[in-house]
């Protein structure tokens, strides 16, 4: 299977005085609003870390029930954090916290299934920086 997906920023000014806009294919977002604030402050928008965090939990979620799925399992919820941290110029570390229940599924089994979800997902693979994994069975 092969696809491509869009997405468009737009700025307009300085980096610290400007603004912009992000909009996705899909439309989920449509020319949501970026700026200095809503990367570096609590402006209202969104940001680049944000949308990364986002796309991880998304990702590493997805995969995961497709692991669990393809072992006999049917989870009934499967919740994940991501926390992505800037430092410096850089993203140091995204921290995905994951809680879930799955009828009959024993808590070393989740761990492994969530770990390799952790190793292949697309989004994990795709980043440069440390990913730590916490798993809660419910």
């Amino acid at each position: 299977m092969k696809f491509t997906r869009r997405a468009n920023a737009n700025w307009k000014g300085t980096g610290m005085d400007g603004k912009g806009t992000i909009s996705t294919q899909s439309t989920t977002l449509n020319e949501a609003q970026l700026s200095f604030k809503t990367r570096f402050d609590q402006g209202v928008g969104t940001n680049p870390e944000e949308l990364i965090a986002a796309a991880h939990s998304g990702c590493f979620t997805m995969q995961l029930s497709f692991l669990l799925s393809e072992a006999g399992f049917v989870p009934e919820d499967l919740d994940t954090v991501a926390k992505v941290t800037f430092e410096d110029g850089t993203i140091t570390l995204i921290q995905l916290e994951l809680t879930g229940k799955v009828p009959g599924i024993s808590a070393e089994d989740f761990q492994q299934a969530a770990q390799k979800a952790k190793e292949i997902c697309p989004i994990s693979k795709l980043l440069n920086t440390e990913i730590s994994l916490t798993v809660t069975l419910n």
